[in-house]
């Protein structure tokens, strides 16, 4: 089901930025010079903005902590083929663990606040899966997502996990989930700002082959465009109205006959706050506890308004 919105918020280039410490005096000049009905859209603009100006600086700080594998507890370790978890090391657990999956040129440091997040709120079982800046291929870092998700099943004694992708993490894990048979082990796919339509934006930086692959109209969108009789993945789409990464903004929302999809709007931030925002951060704790509804259940929106 297609989202439908109003009139499209102003969206500047991509090089207009704001420094935060400008904002008191711009957004006074900004009630004086706009139009009465832009200036409320033009505050939200400028407060999503500075959000972002200042995550992106405090990403940068936590990047290098981020780069390499997280480390697993001793009794975390692989088990031999064919070897039974000891309950005792082991504790069955009704929720299944969470593996968290970042976007271009990022890591596992994106989603600090987030595991904090879900950890507080009874989910002890949360790991993220670094994949290399130089992988160029879709395709093969959806393999190495199923691997990795496999590796936990077998670690864990889970049948399932649930999976949190942001931006071309969640394209990868869509692709895993219904091109690899990923629909046997991921019950819930959380998505968030995810060009799952492809990104026009993406066509200003096409040198990189895996960015070329989030265009509209690229074979791996095109795959992600098939049919998918019986999948039983529950997708949950986050998409912002402030999102300038995802041209238009509706891409980032799954319209498919075959999938369960829930279509969550978020007022008010942009492409890098959605791993960040707690407000956000609420609703994809909602969406990982929620039930799995039947399938057939494609197209149901919601919405979320942050302050």
């Amino acid at each position: 089901m297609k989202v439908t919105r109003g009139p499209q918020p102003f969206r500047p280039p991509l090089s207009l930025t704001f420094p935060p410490f400008l904002l008191p005096s711009l957004l006074p000049l900004c009630r004086r010079l706009l139009p009465a009905r832009l200036t409320g859209l033009s505050a939200a603009l400028l407060k999503a903005t500075a959000l972002e100006l200042a995550i992106l600086a405090g990403h940068l700080l936590l990047y290098p902590s981020g780069i390499t594998q997280e480390r697993r507890s001793p009794t975390a370790a692989r088990r031999p083929a064919g070897d039974v978890p000891d309950p005792a090391r082991l504790p069955a657990q009704d929720r299944p663990p969470v593996v968290l999956l970042h976007g271009f040129i990022d890591n596992r440091s994106v989603f600090v606040l987030l595991r904090r997040s879900l950890a507080q709120h009874g989910r002890q079982r949360v790991e993220s899966l670094n994949y290399s800046p130089l992988t160029c291929d879709i395709r093969a870092a959806a393999d190495l997502l199923g691997r990795h998700i496999e590796e936990i099943c077998e670690r864990t004694g889970s049948e399932q996990v649930d999976v949190v992708g942001h931006s071309l993490g969640g394209l990868i894990a869509r692709y895993y989930v219904q091109r690899l048979g990923g629909d046997q082990r991921v019950r819930t796919l959380v998505t968030l700002g995810t060009p799952h339509s492809g990104t026009r934006v993406a066509r200003l930086a096409d040198a990189h082959p895996i960015v070329r692959q989030m265009r509209p109209g690229s074979p791996v969108i095109e795959e992600l465009a098939r049919p998918a009789p019986g999948c039983r993945t529950r997708f949950v789409c986050f998409w912002s109205d402030l999102d300038h990464i995802m041209v238009p903004l509706e891409t980032a929302c799954i319209d498919h006959p075959d999938l369960i999809v829930q279509n969550v709007r978020v007022t008010g931030v942009g492409h890098l706050a959605l791993p960040v925002h707690p407000a956000v951060a609420t609703g994809i704790r909602q969406a990982l506890d929620a039930e799995l509804p039947e399938a057939g259940g494609a197209g149901h929106t919601g919405g979320l308004t942050v302050a």
